[in-house]
């Protein structure tokens, strides 16, 4: 039996995806769909295999040899894609006396293609298409002896199949197609059927068969299929039975998060988005910096299975508990500062531990903490997404800039580098069975130890008191210099800096959610974050430093106060 797999199309409707990736090496579960249908074929008995190309069509010579299917599997370029039946004809010297099989690449099944193989040969119809049941495709419509009637019925009431892209053709179907030219194969089963020909159909019992044709039909399959082989991977087990999805609130980023379960087991998926280009994504930082901080004994949670390409990751589930529900139904601020010692402990490790041996080129966005990054997305992010967007106030960044300028290079040179976690903040801090684990580690990169410092402890979303912010920075500097030595003043200043640019930095992304994504929720937390800033900017920097910051902050409060009469009387 030998076999074709139709993989010469664009994937227009899959768009930016196929870009860079042809859809047929789109992952399920890890493995390219392409690899799925060889070996289902190769299981199935095929002899030899050819895959006509078109887009992208070197991508998919290169992944053919990269790989041993234990029979020939060759590809065949086509400089103009010539449909499915001009693809048949143009390998015309490939086949052989018998019937050959047919597939589409953009598939996912698990039909068993030998039985659909003996049952062609059970009858004397010259193609065997393969239906199923899809609500969203079903147009063929069949006789009562399982001969086709019609490909594309319009008509509601007449019962009808999908054609899940798998057909087998006898060799004479060849010479009614024209050589050298573009044919769509279901016209040339439409003139069969006008001299007086039947096609079969063969509908299996109990089948799996989906579509990869779309973002939204890929996703759903490559989730579904991901979460079976991670509960395999993690339990040792196969996963019999459907997986129950359960959406979880998300916060900040576009990311979707689902708590998936299966037979009483859990774990948490996280969704990243289906790739779009070949650079670093912010799954591949995800996947390599956890993988690299496990490594270290920092505690994450672990990863029991990743897809990169459909940017799926499924983790160890750690329950709902993150620090800020901690710190808000603390019975006292003891209890509250106990435990974060417990996690500055962590930190320390994290930063010290995780720099080591960590490579610039897993970092997503920028290797570094640098000045770029200080000035783009902290410094003008805040002037152009908190004090103009959500404040409606008109700020030049011009104006503000010389004083930004003197701020990163600031950082930068009171930096004590180490492992950066960058988001360091208390939802993203779970607890389990009372112990800390460090989320959302994505955004990691080499930086200045004391970003981390400073996240957690001006935190909003916790809203730690001046006093044991105070404690809490001279606890974490002491346990520090038990393992490095430090230049405490030189620290603290560097402290002072990074309180500002991580204080921007949330101001920025505080305005930028609620008014560009709807997320009106983080407003609640813009009060603490600005009295904060105006805070540190009086205590860290008295007198005329950053007199033009100071100035735009306290308008920034009056404004935000007229923002908030005003928004108070529209909820009335």
């Amino acid at each position: 039996m030998k076999a074709m797999i139709l993989a010469a199309g664009f994937g227009t409707r899959l768009m930016p995806h196929t870009a860079n990736t042809p859809k047929p090496l789109f992952t399920i579960a890890g493995r390219a769909t392409l690899d799925w249908m060889i070996q289902r074929l190769v299981d199935a008995g095929s002899t030899a295999i050819v895959i006509n190309t078109h887009h992208l069509n070197t991508t998919i010579e290169s992944f053919i040899a990269d790989h041993n299917y234990g029979i020939p599997v060759k590809t065949c370029h086509e400089s103009e894609i010539l449909g499915t039946g001009g693809a048949l004809k143009n390998v015309e010297g490939f086949w052989d006396d018998q019937p050959f099989v047919v597939v589409n690449s953009d598939i996912f099944t698990d039909i068993d293609l030998q039985a659909v193989y003996r049952f062609h040969h059970e009858h004397t119809s010259p193609v065997t298409l393969v239906l199923c049941n899809d609500s969203e495709f079903n147009s063929v419509v069949l006789r009562e002896d399982g001969t086709i009637i019609d490909f594309f019925s319009k008509d509601a009431h007449e019962p009808a199949w999908t054609f899940t892209g798998i057909h087998v053709v006898d060799p004479v179907v060849l010479d009614h197609i024209p050589p050298g030219r573009f044919s769509n194969i279901i016209d040339i089963y439409r003139k069969l059927m006008l001299q007086g020909e039947n096609i079969q159909a063969y509908i299996p019992h109990h089948t799996l068969w989906d579509d990869l044709g779309t973002p939204a039909r890929y996703a759903r399959v490559a989730r579904r299929e991901t979460a079976k082989k991670a509960f395999e991977q993690a339990f040792a087990g196969i996963c019999a039975g459907d997986v129950d999805f359960d959406k979880l609130a998300g916060d900040g980023s576009d990311r979707k998060w689902f708590r998936i379960n299966c037979q009483g087991r859990t774990m948490v998926m996280v969704d990243h988005g289906i790739r779009k280009t070949d650079r670093v994504n912010e799954v591949d930082a995800f996947v390599q910096i956890g993988r690299h901080l496990i490594t270290k004994g920092i505690p994450l949670p672990k990863t029991y299975f990743a897809d990169i390409f459909s940017g799926l990751v499924c983790l160890e589930d750690l329950g709902n508990q993150h620090l800020q529900q901690f710190v808000l139904n603390a019975d006292s601020e003891n209890d509250v500062v106990d435990l974060y010692k417990k996690i500055l402990r962590k930190l320390v490790h994290m930063s010290i531990a995780g720099f080591q041996g960590f490579e610039a080129d897993w970092a997503w966005q920028t290797p570094a903490y640098d000045r770029e990054l200080i000035l783009e997305k902290e410094c003008r992010y805040f002037v152009e997404s908190f004090l103009n967007l959500y404040a409606g106030m008109d700020v030049s960044y011009v104006d503000l800039s010389d004083e930004f300028d003197f701020l990163a290079g600031e950082t930068l040179a009171l930096s004590l580098k180490g492992f950066m976690h960058r988001d360091l903040q208390s939802r993203n801090i779970m607890l389990m069975a009372g112990a800390p684990y460090f989320i959302d580690f994505q955004g990691g990169r080499i930086g200045p130890m004391q970003y981390d410092l400073a996240s957690l402890l001006i935190d909003p979303y916790a809203a730690l008191s001046q006093d044991s912010q105070d404690f809490l920075f001279d606890y974490y500097t002491r346990e520090l210099s038990r393992k490095i030595r430090i230049d405490t003043k030189r620290f603290q200043k560097g402290y002072a800096c990074c309180a500002l640019t991580r204080n921007l930095q949330i101001l920025g992304a505080f305005g930028h959610l609620s008014k560009n994504r709807g997320k009106a929720y983080f407003e609640a937390y813009i009060p603490v974050a600005l009295n904060t800033l105006r805070a540190n900017l009086k205590r860290f920097f008295p007198g005329n430093v950053f007199i033009q910051l100071k100035v735009a902050v306290n308008k920034a409060i009056l404004k935000y106060t007229d923002i908030s009469v005003q928004f108070k009387k529209m909820r009335q």
